[in-house]
């Protein structure tokens, strides 16, 4: 069709001349639809009707090639008027930017409108002084020149601020960062009787916590668990200072029983007396006990005792009662910790926070371990001997054998010391023998075992813990410092020591 079209279109050069006298049916057509065709024989009626056919039927073509051209012109007009109308009558306004005649500026994303923007005020910019220039503390046009004064700055453009490299900005800074560390520092001195309550009460708990959760495998619930071993903790305090009420008592009153047959033997000992010749010791002591300094020492010392005592009970009551409230909510408190790790990390810190705390657990739990069979041996050692206060003592060294290194020491002094003054000579040698014995196979065969299973430190690293511990906190020093070594331990471990091999 659109070569039909083309053809019809084409214009015929022909003169007029040889156009008339071209033969009525011989040669061949020229191009172009202008051209007329051969004409058939006069006497020819078939041949005239079938001219006359084409003819018509050519003219027909022509009709419909012009009427479909018509149509496509119609359509593209329709389609651009569609479009123009498409671009006019959009509901946002906007506009598409390839097709628009001329850049628009800043639209509204919600309507897609243009915004109108208020003209920037003009802002005058400080002026440099000039050579010559008036001085602006005599001039006063001057003066707002240089300061760039206009309706927004009345009093002059504001100057650059001060940037953190400003020696006065980083001066400032470094006081108030020492001067919060020493607050925090006195702080924490302060209140240094509460935070070592805080450790040990927290460090009790986790210690205890293995055994909570070993009665809950037997289908006790946790509130009854932690009730039960916190029962028995409490009746084994209560027992521990039983043990010790009879024998101070018994000697207490001994001692007041004696005081005058004591005396009687200080007046009668010869040496004393020739002493007392000698240097007035008797009038001496006389004069300093009826001396008030004297009674005012006395009397302070029996004050600071008795706060001592009173103090020691508070302490133990409170260590007891935080016990009992962290054994209860450790898993929260457990749970609270591990939630301020970053997600990315929350599971491998939970995993070894776990660890650290079945560590302390199972030191703790090795600990009473040790201390229980110190106890029991020296139990059975001195009723065998016929020590008094045979009961008391073994409790004295469990426990004092609870404190590393040198807990046993301590208790075995104790107990030699109680059995050469209550017994005779050869039971205080037999008592010492025997203890640096136990000591010995306590040291290299019972503690090894035990704490290999639980905390797995070198014995090397659990002496310098334990020294460093005492240095710092004395007791509790102690008791803290081999679980600390071990969770350090076990962080270098698990994670210093991985990275250091990625790097």
């Amino acid at each position: 069709m659109a070569a039909r079209k083309r053809r019809s279109r084409v214009p015929d050069d022909t003169p007029p001349e040889d156009r008339l006298a071209a033969p009525s049916g011989d040669g061949p057509a020229a191009a172009g639809g202008a051209v007329p065709s051969p004409s058939p024989p006069a006497d020819d009626p078939q041949a005239d009707a079938a001219r006359k056919g084409g003819t018509a039927r050519d003219d027909d073509a022509t009709r419909d090639d012009k009427g479909h051209a018509e149509d496509d012109d119609a359509a593209r007009d329709d389609e651009q008027a569609a479009r123009g109308d498409e671009e006019e009558t959009r509901s946002s306004g906007a506009l598409d930017p390839e097709k628009a005649d001329q850049p628009f500026g800043e639209r509204d994303p919600a309507t897609g409108g243009p915004v109108e923007r208020p003209v920037p005020a003009t802002v005058t910019e400080p002026v440099a002084p000039e050579p010559g220039a008036p001085d602006p503390a005599h001039d006063i046009e001057q003066r707002k020149r240089e300061a760039g004064v206009d309706h927004r700055f009345p009093f002059g453009r504001p100057g650059e601020p001060i940037g953190r490299a400003h020696p006065f900005i980083f001066g400032f800074t470094g006081a108030l960062g020492v001067i919060t560390a020493w607050m925090l520092v006195k702080a924490a001195t302060n209140a240094k009787s509460v935070l070592v309550m805080i450790v040990v009460a927290m460090f009790l708990a986790v210690g205890l916590n293995p055994a909570v959760e070993r009665l809950r495998r037997f289908g006790l619930p946790r509130g009854l668990a932690v009730g039960s071993v916190f029962m028995g903790v409490l009746l084994f305090f209560a027992g521990f200072v039983a043990s010790l009420v009879q024998p101070v008592s018994e000697q207490v009153t001994e001692l007041r029983k004696n005081i005058p047959d004591y005396v009687t033997q200080l007046q009668n000992n010869e040496r004393l007396a020739e002493w007392d010749k000698r240097y007035g010791l008797l009038d001496r002591a006389q004069k300093a006990v009826n001396s008030k300094g004297f009674q005012d020492s006395l009397t302070d010392t029996a004050t600071g005792i008795g706060k001592v005592a009173i103090n020691g009970v508070f302490q133990t009551v409170t260590i007891l009662i935080l016990t009992l409230y962290f054994l209860g909510s450790l898993p929260q408190i457990k749970a609270f910790f591990y939630q301020l790790a970053p997600r990315s990390r929350r599971a491998r810190v939970a995993l070894l926070g776990d660890e650290i705390l079945d560590r302390i657990g199972g030191y703790v739990a090795g600990q009473f371990t040790i201390a229980f069979i110190a106890g029991i041996t020296s139990y059975v050692f001195l009723t065998i001997m016929g020590v008094k206060y045979a009961l008391a003592l073994a409790l004295i060294v469990a426990v004092t054998d609870l404190i590393p290194l040198v807990g046993a020491t301590i208790g075995a002094v104790v107990v030699c010391l109680v059995a050469f003054l209550t017994g005779t000579v050869t039971d205080g040698i037999i008592c010492v023998a025997f203890y640096v014995i136990y000591q010995q196979v306590e040291n290299y065969v019972v503690y090894p075992r035990v704490m290999k299973r639980t905390v797995d430190v070198q014995p090397a690293v659990t002496i310098v813990a334990a020294l460093i511990g005492a240095a710092l906190l004395g007791v509790v020093g102690a008791l803290l410092a081999i679980p600390t070594a071990a969770a350090i331990s076990l962080l270098i471990r698990e994670v210093v020591m991985p990275r250091q091999e990625t790097l």
